[in-house]
C-alpha cells in the first residue's frame, strides 16, 4: 500500500514537471515585438524604415564612390603626352571618355590652358568642390540616422517605463506581472532596436567618409600633377 502511494506521488510529480516544461515559452523576435504593445510596435516600425533608408543610401553611395575611384593608371601619362604635343582637343576627348571626377577636373583645367596658372588652379578647385558635393550626396542622412535612432529607441524606453509605472499605480496593491511585463518589453525592445540601427548607421557613415576621402586625395594628387605639368618650362 505504501509503495503504491509512493509510486502515485512520483507519477504526479513527473506529470507536474512535464506540465511546467510544456508551459515554458520560447522567446522569438516577432513575439518580443508583439509583446511590446502598440507604442513599441510603432517605434520598431519607424526604426525599421530608418534602417531601410540607411541601407539604400549606403549601398547606392558605395557603388557610386567605387565607380568614381576607378582611374586608369596611364591616364595622366596620356594627358601629359597630349598637352606637351599641343593636342588639347585630344586631351579633352580622352577626359570625356574616362568620365570620372579626376578626368572632369583635368578637363576643366585643360579648358583654361592659356590663362594664368592661378586662374586654372581656381577653376580646378571650384570644380573639385562640386565633385566632392556629388560624392557626399545624402551621406549626411546616414549621420542623422545614426544619431537619431538611439534617441528614438530611448523614447520607447521612456514610454515603456511610463506604462509600467501606470500599471503599478493602478494595481490597487496587487501588481499584475503580465501588464507590467508589457511595459518592460516596450522599454527593452525599442532600446535594442534603436542601438542596432544607430550602430549600423554609424559604421556605414564612417566607411563612406573614408572611401570618399580616398577619392578626394586622388583628385588632389592628379590636379597637382596637372598643374606641375603646366608649370614645367617648355
Amino acid at each position: 500500500m505504501l509503495s503504491t502511494t509512493i509510486l502515485k506521488a512520483v507519477q504526479e510529480g513527473t506529470e507536474l514537471i512535464t506540465d511546467q516544461e510544456s508551459v515554458e515559452k520560447t522567446l522569438s523576435i516577432i513575439e518580443l515585438i508583439k509583446s511590446g504593445g502598440l507604442a513599441g510596435q510603432i517605434i520598431i516600425l519607424l526604426l525599421f524604415v530608418l534602417l531601410m533608408i540607411a541601407s539604400y543610401i549606403y549601398f547606392e553611395r558605395l557603388f557610386a564612390i567605387k565607380a568614381a575611384s576607378k582611374v586608369d593608371a596611364n591616364f595622366m601619362n596620356q594627358i601629359k603626352d597630349h598637352v606637351s604635343n599641343g593636342k588639347i582637343e585630344s586631351a579633352q576627348v580622352l577626359c570625356a571618355q574616362i568620365n570620372s571626377p579626376v578626368s572632369r577636373l583635368i578637363s576643366k583645367g585643360i579648358s583654361r590652358i592659356g590663362k594664368p596658372l592661378e586662374d586654372i588652379n581656381t577653376a580646378i578647385e571650384n570644380a573639385g568642390r562640386l565633385e566632392v558635393y556629388g560624392l557626399e550626396r545624402n551621406v549626411s542622412v546616414l549621420a542623422t540616422i545614426s544619431g537619431s535612432a538611439p534617441m528614438i529607441g530611448f523614447l520607447g524606453t521612456v514610454i515603456g517605463m511610463i506604462l509600467s509605472i501606470f500599471e503599478i499605480a493602478n494595481a490597487g496593491g496587487q501588481i499584475d506581472i503580465k501588464l507590467l511585463a508589457d511595459g518592460l518589453y516596450t522599454a527593452m525592445t525599442t532600446t535594442v532596436a534603436g542601438l542596432i540601427v544607430g550602430i549600423i548607421g554609424y559604421i556605414a557613415y564612417n566607411h563612406l567618409v573614408v572611401r570618399t576621402n580616398k577619392v578626394i586625395h586622388q583628385m588632389e594628387a592628379n590636379s597637382v600633377e596637372f598643374l606641375d605639368l603646366l608649370n614645367e618650362p617648355i
